[in-house]
């Protein structure tokens, strides 16, 4: 049977097999895709992602305002809880057209 320091042994053994595996697999597509490259006369220009891609592309960022209140300059991108201002505008008849930017 196999004690705590053998087993935490093993754990940093295959840690360091996993890595060195994972190294050889990144060279190996590396050289795959530079070999298609050459073979078909492509250039990183001819790619359809011009650098690195963000992880979080397409998250966040500002949304133009598509309705506002006209007294006071509030805004709503129509995204998200409606602002309590406009929820007591449309609780007393308003149309939401009303507030269109």
């Amino acid at each position: 049977m196999s004690n705590l320091k053998q087993l935490l042994d093993q754990k940093a053994s295959l840690e360091r097999e996993i890595e060195a595996t994972r190294r050889q697999e990144k060279t190996d597509a590396i050289n795959k895709v530079k070999a298609l490259m050459t073979e078909y006369g492509l250039a990183m220009s001819d790619l359809s992602v011009k650098g690195p891609v963000k992880a979080n592309a397409g998250k966040g960022g500002k949304v133009a305002a598509k309705y506002h209140k006209p007294d006071t300059g509030e805004t709503w991108s129509g995204r998200g809880l409606q602002p309590k201002w406009l929820k007591a505008a449309l609780a007393s008849g308003r149309s939401l057209e009303d507030f269109a930017v």
